[in-house]
């Protein structure tokens, strides 16, 4: 009597294996998948620090001279209300990051066809910093594309510095994910 409901359960497990109910499933993802992630905790002072180590990391990668001007490029970009990667991208078509200039210049970013010269990186970037603040974003010079046809007399000026530009910003999300920004959220 006892092996009855011992085989009839062995029996039901093997048809329940064998013979699988039908499921009902969905194509898309429904909002179980969705995820999220956290771009409204930077505050100023983290951007502030994150955007100073991206800049030096970038510099140190090109071997730039100017790697001790980092607080020389964030308050220029600061008192004059620039994208701080502007002027490191500048001086990095111009002149590789400070590399390739007249000998004592300390003129990264070609201001005045090269010929300018400037005390120190420091006095560099503040003066430049401030023409383009004045001489061209003041004037509705206030993209990339418009300052580049006042700046350089060629037409990809621009486009090389975006380029410099696009490679702070994907140092930036590089550095994001190290230090845990932008994280998953499940």
């Amino acid at each position: 009597m006892e092996k009855k409901p011992i085989i009839l359960s062995i029996f039901l497990l093997i048809l329940f294996f064998i013979f699988p109910s039908a499921v009902a499933a969905e194509m898309v993802a429904g909002h179980s998948a969705t995820i999220t992630y956290n771009i409204t905790q930077k505050d100023e002072v983290s951007t502030y620090f994150r955007k100073k180590l991206v800049i030096k990391r970038v510099l140190e990668k090109y071997d730039s001279p100017m790697v001790d001007a980092i607080d020389d490029f964030m308050e220029a970009c600061k008192k004059n209300n620039l994208d701080c990667y502007l002027l490191p991208s500048i001086a990095g078509i111009e002149s590789t990051f400070g590399r390739f200039i007249y000998e004592g210049s300390y003129n990264p970013f070609g201001w005045g066809r090269g010929l300018i010269i400037f005390k120190n990186w420091g006095q560099a970037i503040d003066i430049v910093g401030q023409g383009l603040r004045e001489n061209y974003i003041n004037k509705g010079a206030d993209t990339v594309e418009k300052i580049g046809v006042i700046y350089c007399e060629g037409n990809s000026w621009a486009g090389k510095v975006k380029y410099f530009m696009n490679r702070f910003e994907a140092e930036e999300d590089k550095l994001d994910l190290f230090l845990g920004q932008n994280q998953v959220k499940l």
